[in-house]
């Protein structure tokens, strides 16, 4: 979770999230903010869970709204307050 809190504040990674059971045993997803499939490789080899073989991954490529950068900046605006 730390590497994930990391790559947030280095605005490298947009998304994070679990994702519901599949037929690949996939337990979450990444959006990462990269031009080249190299730098996403680079950036998943500092995750200790993934370095230690816990997790793998596998790549795509996605092309979405440039929006969608701006989503940790304003997730708190929209957030649920926790009690």
């Amino acid at each position: 979770m730390a590497n994930i809190g990391k790559l947030a504040k280095e605005n490298k990674l947009v998304v994070a999230g679990r994702i519901s059971k599949n037929e690949n045993n996939y337990r979450g997803i990444f959006i990462l903010n990269v031009v080249k499939k190299e730098d996403a490789i680079e950036l998943l080899k500092t995750d200790a869970a993934i370095n230690e073989k816990y997790l793998d991954y596998d790549l795509y490529e996605w092309c979405g709204s440039a929006a969608l950068a701006t989503y940790l900046e304003n997730v708190e605006k929209v957030s649920k307050k926790k009690f």
